[in-house]
């Protein structure tokens, strides 16, 4: 059985205990009863700034999205009216890997 990751107790204590001034910023995401893959890019920016975007090729390649989560990021797509090439950039992911989910998901 494959454990998910509870990031709200992680970002929670990550601002506790190394970044408390940003708490207020954070708040109304850690709020929410489900984080979903949206609050949690949105979480690393708010909470790490410069650093996230420095590392930004290094985690890449750890990222990992759940079907769910895809579904969201298409929503997010139509919702926003974005072409393939836009959403990548957004989301930093490459313009195949979301022609590849569309063809899976629709």
């Amino acid at each position: 059985m494959i454990k998910r990751i509870n990031y709200k107790t992680l970002y929670t204590d990550i601002l506790n205990d190394l970044y408390p001034s940003k708490i207020s910023v954070c708040q109304k995401i850690l709020d929410k009863k489900a984080l979903t893959v949206l609050d949690i890019l949105e979480l690393n920016k708010l909470i790490f700034g410069d650093e996230y975007k420095k590392n930004i090729d290094v985690n890449q390649k750890f990222k990992s999205y759940s079907r769910q989560d895809i579904l969201l990021i298409l929503d997010y797509q139509k919702k926003h009216r974005l072409n393939n090439t836009q959403l990548a950039n957004h989301f930093n992911l490459s313009r195949n890997t979301i022609a590849k989910w569309k063809k899976l998901f629709f």
